[in-house]
């Protein structure tokens, strides 16, 4: 496959860490909300075998803030998302799907509520922004909304505790999953979440410092020597492994939240107030026509690119596959698929076209591990 370089501008942002990664041998960028992030560091296997049994350093900075203050700001971010918040504490994670009028998916985004009055929108690959912004002129809401200077390190694997707790003190073992406090690093507050995108644990540092978060990013490769720390970045076998979403590409705006699995963020029978409330109470009593599961393709390789057809052993087409990977724990191709209604049925087979040859396969249920 033909090599491009990537020309970088003010609508392709890097990140403060971009010379650092490069430097560490980066080999492949994604874009994210018009951002640079890292996609390989050489082999995804490897990287994928090593996020499982030790330590990373990812630069995450594409994971944007959406800053939502004042008055309103709270029936704002409520109108945004059909999970209820009306119960949501200081120093909590919340993940939150965003829907339309429609009932159709904006983003998935994790909302971490700083105060009643201030809350970040920590939001998945699309211009969030400018839709908080249409819905909070529309509403005459007396809200900011910014985005932040935040740029995230997230630190991921089995080892990534350790890691923390040797910069940061026991205090940060006792975080709970999608708790955030603040730490202090050289006199500077970083403001830390247990969170991140992998099933390996580990903690998200939402830097606003960012000489602060510099220095800090060198430390965890200097302390962490003894841990085998790695540059990363989110692994495309270990996400699909995990069932772990991702927005743009196993779901759009063009699916709801109850095809996605969502069902437990959608709060229908609650006082509050979201867009799309209603037309989602329909989608929920008509019942829906396909959702996300897994398949299991007997092939050694795939790139997914766009959605590839998915089809029955009549050759009529049964869904279509969003993402995939090769998987040497399960010895062939997985993936993320949308599959219709009528064949829902795990272990039903199916076929695809990988590269002009015809391979076959099973639906399965997510996740995979």
């Amino acid at each position: 496959m033909k090599k491009f370089s990537i020309a970088k501008s003010r609508r392709l942002r890097s990140t403060p860490y971009t010379s650092r990664i490069e430097q560490q041998g980066v080999t492949a960028y994604s874009i994210y909300n018009h951002m640079l992030l890292p996609a390989a560091f050489g082999s995804i296997e490897d990287s994928y075998n090593h996020l499982k049994k030790n330590v990373q350093v990812w630069d995450v900075a594409g994971e944007r803030q959406v800053e939502i203050t004042g008055k309103d700001s709270e029936k704002l971010v409520q109108l945004m998302t059909c999970r209820d918040l009306s119960k949501s504490k200081d120093g909590r994670c919340y993940y939150c799907p965003i829907v339309d009028d429609k009932g159709g998916l904006i983003n998935d985004p994790v909302v971490l509520r700083l105060s009643h009055n201030r809350w970040w929108i920590s939001i998945a690959d699309s211009d969030v922004i400018l839709f908080a912004k249409g819905l909070a002129i529309g509403n005459k809401f007396e809200v900011e909304i910014t985005e932040p200077d935040v740029n995230i390190i997230a630190v991921q694997g089995p080892k990534s505790f350790k890691l923390m707790e040797k910069i940061f003190g026991e205090k940060i073992t006792k975080l709970k999953f999608f708790g955030f406090s603040y730490f202090e690093f050289k006199g500077t507050k970083h403001l830390i979440a247990q969170s991140g995108w992998s099933k390996q644990g580990g903690y998200e540092i939402y830097v606003e410092n960012t000489n602060s978060g510099l220095e800090l990013y060198d430390y965890l490769f200097e302390i962490g020597k003894e841990f085998d720390v790695k540059p990363g970045c989110p692994n495309l076998i270990e996400r699909i492994e995990s069932g772990l979403l991702s927005y743009g590409n196993d779901m759009d705006n063009n699916d709801n939240p109850f095809e996605c699995g969502f069902d437990k963020f959608v709060n229908l029978d609650s006082d509050i107030v979201f867009l799309g409330k209603e037309n989602l109470k329909k989608i929920k009593l008509e019942g829906i026509k396909k959702k996300l599961m897994g398949v299991k393709i007997n092939a050694k390789e795939i790139n997914v690119s766009g959605s590839i057809d998915l089809k029955d052993e009549n050759n009529i087409k049964i869904g279509e596959l969003r993402s995939g990977c090769y998987s040497s724990h399960f010895g062939k191709v997985i993936g993320i698929a949308m599959i219709k209604k009528p064949f829902w049925e795990v272990s039903q087979n199916v076929k695809i076209e990988i590269n002009n040859e015809t391979f076959d396969g099973k639906v399965c249920d997510l996740p995979f591990i």
